[in-house]
């Protein structure tokens, strides 16, 4: 009999080996936001991208196509800021090449030309300036904090990076991570930027919705939930006086980067990057609306073949359809923890460009 699937060490992406993640935040004056930078081991990772939202914002995602040149990526950006923010990029770009990583082009190791996908979510105005998001200084902040990183290392979560400034129907948003480990010994993991349009919480009980999932259904007390459902209508009607408050309708996106330790190819790699937005429907609603750019990654290291090297034939190919199987169902259900994660993680705010109380100062 096989044991269920238990999370990992630190329940989170860096439970992949050779997984680092680093954060640069920007909360100055008038700003809010930041940039989370997902760093792999040298050598890089297959990557794969599925948009699901209609309003994205990104760059070189055309890459990741399976049809296309590059094969593997060195490192994934997430960033505050809206299409500005995708300036981020070109700081980890920088930062790559000046530690020679990168796709070869010459036979000089320098000769490198670093392909950096990244996607924005929308946190424009909420620290008050509009014109404070992220830039290239700030993606190679986060770059280098990744790389001081230890391999296995806790990854922040809530206000912090890409996170900083996100908010998710009118609570505040934050970066949140889990994983888990599956009875073949592979490791699936996700890391969370909550940012959305939609509602975490069920506005009829309070309760997060990726919670049910987690076979949570202890419903905050009803004069609780009727208190915090007051203060959050407060607190929304406080932000329309404020800065980010111009903006209709409100403009979101939410990030995510799926990982494993399992070899895929670039195909399976899109897959998983695909089924995991199920992770996001089970946790916020409405998901991938137009006002939403919702943006799933994915990265394989490819440390763990689906089968035994030693399987040929049609054998081979089905118990690899299985393997992928159980991959594709756990990256839905680390993104959906990770959901959860973030919006418990997150802390209040109150600034000129709005104000944003946290899940856990509404229901505790």
């Amino acid at each position: 009999m096989t044991n269920a699937p238990a999370p990992g060490a630190m329940d989170a992406l860096t439970d992949v080996p050779g997984i680092r993640v680093g954060h640069a935040s920007r909360t100055g004056p008038g700003a809010l936001t930041g940039t989370t930078v997902i760093l792999t081991a040298e050598g890089g990772a297959v990557a794969a991208v599925d948009v699901r939202g209609g309003g994205p914002g990104t760059r070189e995602t055309d890459a990741l196509d399976p049809r296309n040149l590059v094969q593997r990526v060195e490192a994934v950006v997430l960033t505050g800021g809206s299409a500005f923010g995708l300036d981020a990029a070109s700081g980890v770009m920088a930062w790559l090449e000046d530690s020679g990583r990168g796709f070869r082009v010459g036979p000089d190791p320098a000769q490198v030309v670093p392909v950096v996908p990244a996607a924005a979510l929308f946190d424009l105005g909420r620290g008050g300036d509009w014109r404070a998001r992220p830039d290239a200084a700030l993606g190679r902040e986060a770059a280098e904090a990744a790389a001081r990183e230890d391999v296995g290392a806790p990854v922040a979560q809530g206000n912090v990076g890409a996170g900083t400034g996100a908010v998710a129907g009118g609570l505040k948003g934050g970066v949140g991570t889990a994983s888990t480990v599956l009875p073949s010994g592979t490791t699936v993991a996700a890391l969370a930027v909550v940012n959305a349009a939609g509602s975490v919480a069920d506005p009829a009980t309070g309760l997060l919705y990726a919670r049910l999932y987690e076979g949570v259904v202890e419903v905050p007390e009803k004069e609780r939930h009727e208190a915090a459902q007051r203060r959050l209508a407060a607190a929304r009607e406080e932000s329309a006086k404020r800065s980010a408050s111009s903006v209709r309708p409100p403009l979101n996106t939410t990030l995510v980067v799926v990982a494993t330790d399992a070899a895929l190819t670039r195909a399976q790699a899109q897959k998983l990057a695909g089924t995991a937005h199920d992770g996001l429907a089970r946790a916020i609603r409405p998901v991938h609306l137009l006002n939403d750019g919702d943006t799933v990654f994915a990265l394989a290291t490819g440390d763990r073949p689906l089968v035994a090297e030693d399987v040929f034939g049609d054998t081979a190919v089905l118990l690899a359809a299985g393997a992928l199987n159980e991959i594709l169902a756990a990256g839905a259900d680390v993104v959906t923890r990770a959901v959860a994660k973030g919006a418990l993680a997150a802390q209040s705010v109150d600034g000129p460009g709005g104000v944003f109380p946290s899940y856990g100062e509404l229901y505790g």
